[in-house]
């Protein structure tokens, strides 16, 4: 499985939201400028991420986004599955997928890709933003008082 851009973006900019935690809403363009992405483009990630639970608008004038939960209550997994879909490296060992394959009793490779993705699985899930808050060296962010806050 490849992380889309999608994936990639969404993680970046759900990072600079745990990082800013506590602070109040983060403006698009803020996270934007952080991050060098697009800001059109994270305007339809954060739609996204909104309708999965994981951030809230905030209107007005001192509005953004904010995170809808403490950092260590989002795992880079539940970023990655509101955005690109379920995790797994090949579409007959999704969780929710059903068994249609003809060859599911008799594949050769199917254990491969369920321990696969497993091992994705384990991974995403028991990574959260404020894991990755933490393990940003510190001289990968600017000097800004929000880094490592989550």
């Amino acid at each position: 499985m490849r992380i889309s851009t999608k994936g990639g973006y969404g993680i970046r900019a759900m990072y600079e939201l745990a990082a800013a935690h506590g602070q109040g809403p983060i403006p698009l363009k803020v996270v934007a400028e952080k991050q060098s992405l697009s800001e059109n483009y994270l305007e339809q990630l954060m739609g996204t991420l909104r309708k999965a639970g994981l951030v809230r608008g905030v209107r007005g004038a001192k509005g953004g986004y904010v995170l809808a939960l403490p950092p260590e209550a989002i795992s880079v997994g539940d970023v990655i599955r509101a955005l690109e879909g379920p995790i797994a490296p090949v579409s007959c060992v999704e969780l929710d997928a059903d068994a249609g394959c003809d060859r599911h009793a008799s594949c050769p490779t199917r254990g491969l890709w369920e321990r696969l993705r497993d091992s994705m699985i384990e991974v995403l899930d028991s990574t959260t933003l404020a894991d990755l808050c933490r393990e940003t060296p510190p001289d990968a962010a600017p000097e800004d008082s929000a880094r490592g806050h989550c």
